[in-house]
């Protein structure tokens, strides 16, 4: 009898030989009549039998490891002090400009901001960058970036603030682990303070030469080359996670309250003493002579690292409907944290930008906040959205859907590889490792890190190289399109300062 049945499968269901037996046969039928039934109805999902899950959402791309991605775990020694570089590491090959695009290629285009890279560089379009001009951008440097044979070395000048290099310089490792080989040799200086230092004013003509020096923010009137903070892998100092897990933290908080049920004011919770336009900000929280419909708060740092950073955590900051972004001595990290909130972004007026904020449009994924004269500016903003809530909400919504799709984890090594690749195209010299330059890889710097920076290095490393290659990136603005993209941004700060204009116009009439 055991002879008798033999096992088949199919899709993973285990089945058996029908019997020759004419009540067998007619039960299978009638079951099989049943199933179908209840499959043609919708009561019953038919993936349980194929084995296969469908669903309605599209497949979107992901550098999640497939179950049969192979994974590069660190390799660290346990009591050896002096880490270095395996001689087997993860898979690297020599950059071939002329290498095919893998089948598995994402076959979409970048985000919008992407095409910024073009203008950022457009500098040095003609002239093409020479050592010179990279040896001179060593003035206010930290270090000397140098990627060879899809390696990274550096050479380090000076001090960063806390360990801001330390975690651009790990963001980097992770990007060459994320596509080894696909990057050519490369040569640049890295700025880690925040504020810009070479302005354009002193470079130029079709010549002129500037040197090309890479940092956080830029302004309109410098010619400093925008790249992905460090926080994108972890502020260690303030206990703030690397991007992709705060990215999911704050979208669980915006679940947390509706819209419609958040505190009808304006929040911010910061550091004033940094600077003094924060200070003037604090003249407009709620007193008994004034109501600016804000809520504003003082954050001390010293005292939240006392308190295990139990008043800190972004994901339960989107309470509010409103959230104010001020700069700090320059561009502000917090920026990308207050946009992830889908409450309505209320930005003052910033001097600087990041690499991805000009993508952004005021009236529609923020606030335009006027920052010569906060406190009314403020209270037009929450005034109008809470007589506009859906415009208000929407606002926001469309800034936090900005944030978590164009900005996720695959965007910023997108945005870091097509920078750096690029870049590399303009250079008129060969690469090479300076005498004083130490091979960096992740062991170098993850096995003897301790405390929350060795957890956000091991939370935020690569695993996995990409089976998919880069998004596409976009073509470059030609002259007539830029700056009918700049003018159609002016042109809604304009209507929004004439509608706070006839707002306290009408407003005063009253009294």
């Amino acid at each position: 009898m055991r002879n008798k049945l033999n096992m088949f499968y199919h899709s993973g269901i285990c089945w058996l030989p029908v019997k020759k037996k004419v009540a067998t046969a007619s039960v299978v039928f009638i079951f099989f009549l049943l199933v179908s039934a209840l499959v043609f109805l919708g009561w019953i999902d038919i993936s349980i039998f194929s084995g296969t899950t469908y669903s309605d959402k599209s497949i979107q791309r992901t550098t999640e490891k497939s179950p049969k991605e192979q994974e590069f775990p660190l390799k660290c020694t346990k009591g050896n002090k002096k880490h270095a570089c395996p001689k087997k590491y993860y898979p690297t090959t020599t950059h071939n400009p002329d290498r095919p695009i893998s089948s598995s290629s994402s076959n979409e285009t970048c985000p919008s901001y992407f095409r910024w890279i073009h203008e950022d560089l457009r500098h040095w379009k003609h002239t093409g960058i020479t050592r010179d001009m990279v040896e001179r951008a060593r003035k206010t440097a930290h270090f000397r970036l140098v990627i060879v044979d899809g390696k990274a070395y550096v050479e380090k000048y000076r001090q960063s603030i806390q360990t801001r290099d330390m975690f651009s310089l790990w963001g980097i490792l992770q990007l060459l682990r994320l596509y080894p080989g696909r990057l050519p040799d490369l040569e640049l200086m890295f700025d880690c303070d925040d504020r810009p230092v070479v302005p354009s004013n002193d470079f130029q003509g079709p010549n002129a030469g500037p040197p090309p020096l890479f940092r956080y923010c830029s302004d309109w009137s410098s010619l400093d080359i925008v790249f992905p903070d460090w926080s994108f892998w972890g502020w260690a100092e303030i206990n703030i996670k690397p991007w992709k897990s705060v990215l999911e933290d704050i979208k669980q908080g915006n679940t947390r309250t509706k819209w419609k049920d958040r505190v009808p004011y304006a929040y911010w919770r910061g550091n004033p003493s940094v600077v003094p336009t924060r200070n003037d900000l604090l003249k407009c929280n709620v007193s008994d002579k004034d109501d600016w419909n804000t809520h504003l708060y003082i954050q001390d740092w010293v005292q939240e690292s006392k308190q295990g950073y139990k008043q800190s955590n972004l994901e339960d900051q989107c309470t509010h409907r409103y959230k104010i972004y001020i700069e700090g001595w320059a561009w502000s990290v917090s920026e990308k944290y207050i946009l992830a909130c889908d409450s309505m972004t209320l930005l003052i007026r910033p001097h600087y930008y990041d690499f991805f904020i000009r993508g952004m449009v005021p009236l529609e994924h923020y606030w335009p906040i006027r920052d010569n004269s906060k406190c009314t500016s403020l209270k037009f903003a929450v005034e109008w959205g809470n007589n506009h809530t859906q415009k208000a909400q929407a606002i926001g919504e469309a800034a936090s859907n900005f944030i978590q799709e164009d900005l996720k984890m695959d965007y910023v090594y997108d945005y870091m590889f097509h920078l750096l690749n690029e870049y590399a195209k303009l250079l008129k010299f060969k690469p090479s490792i300076p005498r004083r330059a130490v091979e960096l890889c992740s062991e170098t710097m993850a096995c003897p890190a301790k405390g929350t920076w060795e957890k956000f290095m091991v939370e935020s490393m690569v695993k996995s190289p990409s089976d998919l290659t880069p998004c596409t990136l976009p073509s470059p603005y030609n002259p007539s399109s830029l700056q009918g993209f700049l003018e159609r941004k002016n042109k809604s700060i304009k209507q929004v300062e004439m509608w706070e204009n006839k707002y306290w116009k009408n407003l005063n009439k009253k009294q």
